[in-house]
């Protein structure tokens, strides 16, 4: 099994968690006439390729030690098994949460507030089950980041109010199921956290793999659920899934494996000592910066936006700079 000995590789996988986090969104965005509650099923089976993938091969790269993927997975004990499989029946929610907010109000507004709330509500509750690094570098840069959601929150809601009409009643539905999202999301991790410690505990690849099973059966009744009770527009059944050509199923497809990089990764950096699950989850949710990047520069969705937006917009960049920053020092000056 690969893991990270030093600090600055262990970086460099958040980073890139980071990164990733912050960016599989923009597969939804690129073809707007496919639902999301439709590219979500391609997205699960994105998520499941890549657990396959990952731990068949960095997994296993000493396929007679204790650690590798399937001896792991044979020794783990049920409590293991149980959390790693919890933790994804809960990210699921969260996650579809997330993609509808995504639909209704875009990634600049969705993952600043939804995944900036995940990320004090995960970090607060990983460092309890797994205390490591500077708690005053740590909570001090959390603090920064919920300053960051305060602005973009305010941002969102003069764009919305300024923009009037059926624009606002969408700009309250949006930040609602941000903020419901970003709950449910920050629950998950310190399941994962939990199934990576103990006796007969999982490892990094395991337990991303039974986390991905639960997130795919629990799949099956919350999204058809929402299928059939869209949070906007009609209803949708298999049949509207079985229509999309090949090119919407490999947006899906590729978007699951680019979140799944960037978990593998997170949940790797996680098992390392010196880092722990608190750290590596609060800079993996930097992608509120990223995502938020994306949103601004590259989707324009805060198009026209007046002066005292942009000025919002800008403070919320700088806090999520500064936040992110002291967060990534906490392992370093413990």
């Amino acid at each position: 099994m690969y893991a990270p000995h030093t600090y600055a590789v262990a970086l460099l996988m958040m980073l890139v968690s980071m990164l990733c986090w912050g960016s599989w969104a923009n597969t939804q965005k690129i073809d707007k006439s496919w639902r999301f509650e439709l590219y979500y099923w391609d997205y699960m089976w994105g998520i499941l390729a890549c657990a396959l993938l990952f731990g068949l091969t960095a997994g296993r790269t000493n396929s007679a030690a204790p650690a590798s993927f399937f001896h792991n997975l044979d020794r783990a004990g049920t409590r293991s098994l149980a959390e790693a499989f919890v933790g994804g029946v809960i990210f699921n929610l969260g996650n579809l949460l997330l993609v509808a907010a995504i639909s209704i109000a875009g990634m600049a507004v969705a993952f600043p507030l939804g995944a900036g709330l995940a990320l004090v509500i995960g970090a607060v509750l990983n460092y309890f089950v797994s205390p490591a690094g500077n708690p005053l570098l740590l909570f001090g840069g959390i603090l920064l980041v919920c300053a960051a959601i305060a602005a973009n929150a305010v941002a969102y809601r003069r764009l919305k109010k300024d923009q009037k009409g059926k624009g606002a009643k969408a700009g309250t539905k949006g930040i609602i199921l941000s903020l419901v999202c970003g709950v449910v999301v920050g629950l998950f991790y310190p399941f994962v956290a939990k199934a990576l410690t103990g006796a007969n505990h999982l490892g990094p690849y395991t337990v991303y793999f039974v986390f991905t099973l639960g997130a795919l059966v629990s799949n099956f009744p919350l999204n058809y659920a929402l299928m059939r009770r869209p949070v906007t527009g009609s209803r949708l059944s298999i049949g509207d899934y079985l229509r999309g050509g090949p090119a919407v199923h490999a947006w899906g497809v590729l978007g699951g494996l680019i979140w799944g990089t960037g978990t593998i990764c997170s949940f790797v950096a996680a098992y390392t000592p010196m880092v722990g699950p608190a750290t590596s989850f609060s800079l993996g949710e930097g992608n509120t910066m990223i995502s938020a990047a994306w949103g601004v520069f590259v989707w324009k969705e805060f198009h026209g936006a007046s002066s005292m937006v942009r000025r919002m917009l800008t403070l919320m960049f700088a806090l999520f700079v500064f936040g992110l920053v002291s967060i990534s020092l906490a392992p370093v000056f413990k």
